[in-house]
């Protein structure tokens, strides 16, 4: 809250110089510190209300509905301005960035875009198909005050080839045009490198986004400074290094012998593996792991892979950042997950968590101090702490403080 004042005038200048655009950007500042607010969740009735009880500002209620659905609000230029705004985003000389997609759930036959999406998460007694917007979301991992965290930085509605095809959607009036979720994260990540320019990029991604349909574009937009850490799936295919053959004409062999796939190689390694004391979860744990170098077809180039073990589980990490280590390639990974608290799944859980938390440390005639507004994002506030088990999120520590496995389906 203490930044804002600072801000104001900066978000207040991004606004047009008209009547409208001027009432638009004190709107605009006075929802930010609604949402600040830590009394209840960020909803457009709940934030309306909060602005004439807090603030004093009498909004009809149809011009904020308006001005909150508005298409007009320059947030692109919004988003670079906070993306400057941040005090150190490197973390080992590298920005971290978390790519991951998600459908938010809607019963409005009006929302915007929203279309019938498969949910591969669904549950037995939910629907794999249903009434939901489809967000590509990239945020930025850092570690504050001893916990990874994701603070969400921009995201872009997908939008399938069949809906653009069944009816035009327009918006500023121009029609969309199909994307595929590929292109748009390849764009929302060519704002971030124009933004830290010269700053290594690593992309930490699930094995959706983990192959060459990112990274080979994201090269040709960024440079050589991008990389990519995601899960290797068990049936990939790994090949050696190609030896050297000097006097021998022609183009060199790119790929070596064939080693097995990723499985094969998880049960032949597994012997070899080394315990790594690593910063997981918000504490030490200690967990075994196996590397080895190898050409990737998937990615066509030499990439470092990371077995990690835990009982009878295993997962595969894949990086082409070569200089990265093992502590280094486990850990962002772990980091990863935090994004998933950004999905409607989690925000209920947090939500109700957060509520539960103020309401008893109100009755302790006292304030939480772990329940902060960390990103806020489709009209909700998340905590910064870890959400409680659900699908898709971190587990906490079992009995005796047993560590969790970062070896969860990606």
């Amino acid at each position: 809250m203490s930044s804002l004042p600072a801000l104001a005038s900066q978000f207040q200048s991004l606004f047009p110089a008209t009547d409208n655009g001027q009432e638009r950007g004190r709107w605009f500042i006075l929802t930010l510190q609604a949402i600040l607010v830590p009394i209840t969740a960020s909803r457009t009735s709940n934030l309306l209300r909060a602005i004439e009880t807090l603030f004093g500002v009498c909004i009809a209620q149809s011009r904020y509905y308006t001005f909150m659905a508005s298409v007009k609000l320059p947030w692109v230029r919004l988003w670079e301005l906070l993306w400057r705004a941040i005090p150190t985003p490197l973390t080992d000389g590298r920005l971290l960035v978390a790519l991951d997609d998600s459908i938010n759930a809607k019963t409005g036959r009006k929302v915007f875009a929203c279309q019938r999406s498969f949910d591969h998460a669904a549950k037995t007694n939910q629907s794999q198909y249903p009434w939901a917007q489809t967000i590509v979301t990239v945020g930025l991992l850092k570690l504050i005050h001893g916990r990874w965290s994701c603070v969400p930085l921009a995201f872009a509605f997908y939008l399938r080839r069949q809906t653009l095809s069944e009816r035009c959607i327009r918006v500023r009036r121009q029609a969309l045009v199909f994307q595929t979720k590929f292109a748009q994260a390849v764009a929302l990540i060519g704002r971030l490198a124009t933004v830290f320019a010269e700053v290594p990029i690593l992309v930490v991604t699930d094995s959706w986004f983990g192959n060459n349909g990112l990274l080979q574009p994201l090269r040709a937009l960024v440079g050589p400074r991008a990389q990519l850490l995601s899960r290797l799936r068990s049936n990939a295919v790994l090949f050696d290094r190609a030896p050297a053959i000097p006097g021998r004409c022609g183009r060199p062999r790119k790929y070596g012998a064939r080693l097995g796939s990723v499985a094969q190689l998880a049960a032949a390694l597994r012997k070899d593996a080394r315990p790594y004391t690593l910063h997981l979860y918000g504490g030490m744990r200690e967990v075994l792991a196996a590397e080895r170098l190898v050409m990737l077809k998937t990615l066509r180039c030499q990439v470092r892979v990371v077995w990690v073990f835990r009982r009878t589980q295993w997962i595969a990490l894949v990086t082409t950042d070569l200089t990265l280590s093992v502590e280094q390639i486990i850990e962002y990974y772990a980091a990863r997950w935090k994004i998933e608290i950004d999905q409607p799944c989690c925000l209920r859980k947090a939500i109700t968590r957060t509520w539960m938390g103020v309401v008893a440390q109100r009755h302790a005639g006292g304030w939480p101090s772990r329940v902060v507004p960390c990103g806020v994002r489709a009209g909700v506030r998340t905590p910064a702490h870890r959400p409680t088990p659900a699908s898709g999120c971190a587990r906490p520590a079992g009995p005796g403080g047993r560590a969790p496995s970062p070896c969860r389906s990606s």
